[in-house]
């Protein structure tokens, strides 16, 4: 994480508290040392961010800094916050992270009268964790493969209970409700396939890359497959 990234991510965990926070807890966080996040908080206090410190207590933004509070109304909030709770409990461990710090950001800025009622997971907005290491395994390495466009070789374990090993191009992920499926094209059976995330016994990414088009893309396979998922 570059300084200035990590100096905004900084600021933005203390703007989402009302109390104040260790070196060691954003240390912890942000996965640096602490001496790291001593010299950051110099900088930012340089900068002329308004940071109270206590030696021993924490660090804290000053009560009178505020900043103009988002314009999202509950509803818009309640939809945000059950898309944040999906991402967390049904994905991968990266794209987990990032809505855990997108959830961050909005905290930060919530204006007061609503803080309090959503800074904590809501008793009525609950989104069960499914299994989610096994059903969303290696959904970070696809993820990646198929921005990239890497040729991926993986062991599948079949419905049948066969094995099986593909050379394939990932084209895009979907979730259909238990279970995350990779849909791709698979160069043994010129043709589009659909693989369970939890069968995937092993993956590799192969030195060569692929290249869409108008009838192999993730658009085309949900127009003329998707409907039985």
């Amino acid at each position: 994480m570059r300084k200035a990234e990590r100096l905004f991510q900084i600021l933005t965990l203390l703007r989402s508290r009302r109390t104040v926070i260790t070196a060691h807890a954003l240390a912890e966080k942000l996965e640096v040392s602490e001496r790291t996040i001593y010299r950051d908080i110099q900088a930012l206090s340089l900068s002329g961010m308004p940071i109270e410190s206590e030696a021993g207590i924490g660090y804290r933004l000053k009560p009178s800094f505020s900043i103009p509070p988002l314009m999202f109304d509950e509803s818009e909030l309640e939809a945000l916050l059950l898309g944040v709770r999906m991402v967390q409990g049904w994905s991968g461990k990266a794209m987990g992270k990032a809505a855990d710090s997108a959830l961050q950001k909005i905290h930060a800025v919530l204006p007061d009268r609503l803080h309090h009622h959503y800074v904590q997971q809501p008793e009525w907005l609950i989104v069960p964790d499914i299994h989610r290491l096994q059903s969303a395994k290696y959904s970070d390495q696809l993820s990646d493969a198929i921005k990239k466009k890497y040729v991926l070789h993986i062991h599948y374990t079949r419905e049948d209970g066969e094995t099986s090993q593909r050379e394939v191009w990932p084209l895009g992920m979907v979730f259909w409700g238990r279970t995350w499926t990779l849909i791709a094209w698979c160069e043994k059976r010129d043709d589009y396939r659909m693989f369970r995330f939890d069968r995937i016994n092993k993956l590799d990414c192969m030195n060569r890359y692929f290249e869409t088009s108008e009838t192999c893309n993730l658009e085309h396979y949900m127009e003329h497959h998707g409907e039985g998922g």
